[in-house]
Formats: structure tokens, C-alpha cells, sequence
């Protein structure tokens, strides 16, 4: 695949997962936090092939930039795989039911995986533009980034697991913030992919000069 069309499969990609989040909340009862729809009826399907969407969004990102700027880009495509292995992980291990005194490993295992996705975009987008030119669309991924990881903070502090939620009434929305996480980190990948496939590509490495001088040796005493 060219750098184009990695960014075009980024970004389709990317829509997939918005479509499926969108079918869950129209079609399905509501719930409080997005994983809870795979426990029903009919919603098992659409949050895995949401979820295995934006980790395939996240792999053709890290192929694209691989290709343009393989250096620079290093610490990105980490983070972009361990989001990529998390995404992969939730949608294989589904979470425990609401208010449930149970805690399965399977249910450890998507808490923790979620929290990785939601801690490595944020910082995969800030790493990408770190130490880039002053302009819009370094900028917007600046901004994309850390609206993220202020809605991240925000989310945490409302959750019924944080000692400040009861003072923040954060259990009467932390299912809202973590639709907006969700929602900021999908524009993220879609703001990185086509900044990235506007970046210059990574210019050959030119012939060592050693090798043009013994070329010129061996041209030279034929």
C-alpha cells in the first residue's frame, strides 16, 4: 500500500467505528458506558467490529508513517500498536456486567486494555507534532491531542471509582464524557492520518561516498 491509500484506509476506518458507535446508540437500549452494549442482545456484533475497525485505523496509520518518516515517527507507531493490541484486546474480552460484584478476569483484562487505548492516543498525537513547524494542521493535532487527554482527566475524576466523583456528581454523566473521549480520540487518528499524508516523505539515503569513489576507481582502470 502507498502512504495514500494507507491514509484513505486510516481514515475509512476510522468512520467504520463511528458507524457502528452510532448504530449501538440508536438501535440498542441505552447504556452507561459504550462496552456495556455488547452484553445485549444484538450488540455484541457491532461493538466488536467497532473496536477491531479503529485498531485496523490505527495499523494502517502506523504502516503510513512508517513509510513517510520511519525515524521521526518511531515513538508514534509504538504507541499507535499498543492501541492497536489494546483495541484488539477489549473487543476479544468483553466487560463485566454493570454493578456486578464479579470482576472476571476477562473483565481485568478490557479494563485495563481500555485503559491503555485511552492513555496512548492522546500521547501518540502529541508525540507526532512534538517539535514540528508552528502551522494549522500541526496545530489542530496539538489541540485534537490535549482536548483529549483534558477529557480523559475529566472522565476519570467523574468515574464511580474516583474519590472525587461523589463531590462532582460525576456518576450523572461520566457515560457522556466517555462518549466524548471516545468520539475526540477517533478525530485524533482521522487529524493524524491526513497531517501525516501531507508531511514529506523521507528523502533515499544517497550512495556512501566511499562506494561512488571506488566506482569511479574501477570505471577508471577498465
Amino acid at each position: 500500500m502507498t502512504p495514500r491509500s494507507t491514509g484513505w484506509a486510516t481514515v475509512l476506518s476510522a468512520l467504520a467505528a463511528v458507524a457502528c458507535l452510532t448504530y449501538t446508540e440508536v438501535t440498542l437500549p441505552g447504556q452507561t458506558l459504550i462496552s456495556d452494549y455488547a452484553l445485549l442482545p444484538g450488540g455484541m456484533v457491532p461493538v466488536l467490529i467497532g473496536m477491531l475497525a479503529l485498531a485496523a485505523a490505527c495499523l494502517f496509520l502506523a504502516y503510513g508513517l512508517a513509510a513517510r518518516e520511519p525515524a521521526r515517527t518511531a515513538a508514534t507507531r509504538v504507541l499507535l500498536l499498543a492501541t492497536a493490541a489494546g483495541l484488539m484486546l477489549s473487543a476479544l474480552f468483553p466487560t463485566d456486567p454493570a454493578f456486578s460484584e464479579v470482576n472476571s478476569l476477562g473483565g481485568e483484562i478490557h479494563r485495563w486494555s481500555a485503559a491503555v487505548v485511552f492513555t496512548a492516543l492522546p500521547v501518540a498525537g502529541w508525540t507526532l507534532a512534538r517539535a514540528r513547524e508552528v502551522m494549522p494542521r500541526w496545530n489542530l493535532v496539538r489541540a485534537v491531542s490535549l482536548t483529549s487527554a483534558l477529557t480523559l482527566a475529566a472522565y476519570l475524576a467523574a468515574h464511580p471509582a474516583s474519590f472525587v466523583s461523589s463531590l462532582i456528581n460525576g456518576g450523572a454523566y461520566y457515560g457522556l464524557l466517555e462518549r466524548g473521549l471516545v468520539l475526540a480520540e477517533i478525530g485524533l487518528i482521522v487529524v493524524m492520518a491526513l497531517t501525516s499524508a501531507r508531511a514529506r516523505p523521507a528523502a533515499p539515503v544517497a550512495a556512501a561516498p566511499e562506494r561512488r569513489t571506488e566506482r569511479s576507481e574501477r570505471s577508471l582502470a577498465a
